[in-house]
């Protein structure tokens, strides 16, 4: 058999006809997911990366390596964690969550061992029968997987993308038809992320809260806001939008991960001069009520091992890059960065087909974002043209993001320079351009070839 090809798997049992059937599904329609090749999110792989998590270029940081290093060989506790938070509350985790409290502003915190773990348990116990649940068509998985847990699981209702019109109408409705939630008597709690993963785009959390309150006078309405991508760019010392906004009061739960922007655990982003921290790490702030509530009903809290105390000390050493202003001073140059990607990307895209390559219009916004997507219907080859230059943009399609909506999802770094993003935005117009050319000679061909039918 020639090398890379593949042999079509033979299904043994009525189970595997069905899952072979759904990738084929999948296959036909260019959607089925792989993983990519191996690489390290470090610069040494030659590759210039427009891909991970990584907005502040953290995890390839040698002094958040030496700090980690040192904070760990004087730690009493490194390996392991001894099972559930409910078994041994290790001294790390706790003394953590009390400075993140204190850091942050926030009566309380909790550590999940993930943001999808911590999404999943918030959404799947807090709401009770007869809540009701409202979120941004656009909000993470991990809380659909926690609403449909919930009791308040046939009453979850979605609302276009950061329109607060259809916000204000979709309330106006629930509270008509649900006289319990004007009384008070039930609660209605709005999901949204402060900074969506997939678009760049930013919800208007003051806007929310205002008509939250206007809407709820019983204070029964509660906002929840997924902070994980804006963690450590936004807010004083990268505390965040809702901090940068003044609204901590008027959130009732927010979501932070360390995996991301601080590079240490939590999401894509892991330690990757420590191979063995691929666990993850994220906090949930709220008031000492629902955080006793979650010890005692959040399932992705009680029934799973605590992270190790290695992991806890990698969390701890890049909190202190939120304190002692690193992360802000690199926030500031990401996010100049990206207000020069789109100045220089945008008026070079007048001669290009919207269908091969466009930048969304809330691109336009004076507040700058690191992630762009870059809209295409042809997000794999335009990534894999990249790749093939040495930048590495991933394809972003349905299921991911809605259908329609394809990207390759550029995600800038402190550590890209603006050569960098010249080499980029050069490769992705004559990529296009080349496009354009296949595109002309196959219309030309076609049209030949109707004529030379007809005649």
């Amino acid at each position: 058999m020639k090398k890379g090809l593949k042999t079509k798997p033979i299904p043994e049992t009525s189970l595997d006809a069905l899952l072979i059937s759904a990738l084929e599904s999948r296959e036909a329609r260019g959607i089925r997911r792989r993983l990519p090749e191996p690489t390290s999110i470090s610069s040494t792989t030659g590759l210039v990366d427009f891909s991970s998590n990584d907005y502040l270029s953290l995890a390839s940081s040698p002094a958040l390596r030496d700090a980690f290093l040192k904070k760990l060989c004087a730690a009493p506790d490194i390996l392991g964690s001894g099972g559930s938070r409910l078994l041994v509350n290790g001294q790390a985790h706790s003394a953590l969550e009390a400075r993140l409290a204190q850091f942050f502003g926030s009566q309380a915190a909790i550590l999940f061992n993930s943001g999808f773990d911590a999404n999943v348990g918030f959404f799947s116990c807090v709401p009770q029968i007869g809540d009701v649940v409202v979120y941004d068509e656009y909000i993470h998985a991990s809380v659909h997987d926690g609403i449909r847990a919930s009791r308040a699981s046939r009453a979850h209702y979605a609302f276009e993308h950061n329109s607060m019109p259809a916000f204000r109408a979709l309330l106006s409705k629930l509270l008509a038809e649900r006289p319990e939630l004007q009384s008070g008597q039930s609660s209605l709690f709005v999901a949204v992320e402060s900074l969506y993963s997939m678009d760049g785009t930013f919800a208007p959390l003051a806007e929310i809260v205002k008509i939250l309150d206007e809407c709820f006078p019983q204070r029964n309405g509660y906002l929840v806001v997924d902070e994980a991508h804006a963690t450590g760019i936004y807010g004083p010392q990268g505390r965040g939008r809702v901090a940068q906004l003044g609204l901590e009061k008027s959130v009732l739960a927010r979501l932070h991960t360390f995996g991301k922007a601080l590079a240490a655990t939590g999401g894509a982003s892991t330690l990757s001069f420590v191979p063995s921290l691929t666990t993850l790490t994220a906090v949930v702030l709220t008031n000492p009520l629902i955080r006793d509530y979650l010890l005692n009903y959040a399932r992705s809290l009680i029934y799973t091992t605590s992270l190790s105390s290695a992991n806890i000390i990698a969390a701890d050493t890049s909190f202190d890059m939120l304190m002692d202003g690193t992360a802000e001073q690199l926030s500031k140059g990401v996010l100049d960065l990206s207000r020069y990607f789109v100045e220089q990307l945008r008026p070079r895209l007048r001669n290009i087909p919207i269908h091969l390559l466009s930048l969304p219009l809330h691109q336009q916004s004076s507040l700058a974002s690191p992630i762009i997507p870059i809209m295409t219907t042809r997000p794999r080859p335009l990534s894999a043209y990249l790749l093939a230059r040495g930048m590495n943009a991933r394809p972003i399609t349905w299921p991911t993001v809605p259908k329609g909506k394809d990207r390759v999802r550029v995600c800038l770094h402190a550590g890209n320079t603006k050569a960098d993003v010249d080499r980029l935005i050069a490769a992705m117009l004559e990529w296009a351009k080349r496009e354009i050319v296949v595109d002309r000679d196959a219309a030309k061909s076609t049209t030949t070839h109707v004529v030379q039918s007809k005649l």
